[in-house]
């Protein structure tokens, strides 16, 4: 088993994620993969995404779930990990979007919601009523 390097996938957005392939994995799941994962960072509103995505799969053939995936996407200023396990590459894929999609959802909501009051209290020099 040798690790195999796809590449860094940058389309017209900032789009600068890492796949990388530890394993046998076929080309169309790999395809099947790099197209879910740039459906999620590669939406409009988001700030620039890099970083790699791990793919292994278990050289042992009795584990139920031989595929693992290992997420590190930083999304603007904030570093977003993700970990998916599953028995099949396009059910990984799958679960590998849904977590990056809510992760990415909650890092985009953080980042446009203050969690301050409008007005300090009195005692933090805010006006006394």
């Amino acid at each position: 088993m040798s690790a195999r390097d796809t590449g860094v996938h940058a389309p017209e957005t900032p789009l600068a994620v890492r796949v990388r392939a530890d394993g046998e994995m076929d080309e169309e799941d790999l395809a099947y993969l790099r197209e879910k994962v740039e459906a999620v960072l590669g939406r409009p509103g988001l700030p620039p995404v890099s970083g790699e995505i791990r793919i292994i799969r278990a050289a042992a053939h009795h584990v139920g779930q031989p595929w693992t995936a290992g997420a590190e996407i930083r999304v603007g200023g904030y570093l977003v990990v993700v970990h998916a396990r599953e028995s099949s590459a396009r059910e990984l894929a799958d679960r590998l979007q849904d977590r990056l999609r809510s992760r990415t959802d909650r890092v985009t909501h953080r980042a446009h919601c203050t969690r301050r009051t409008a007005t300090p209290p009195p005692w933090r020099g805010g006006m006394a009523s």
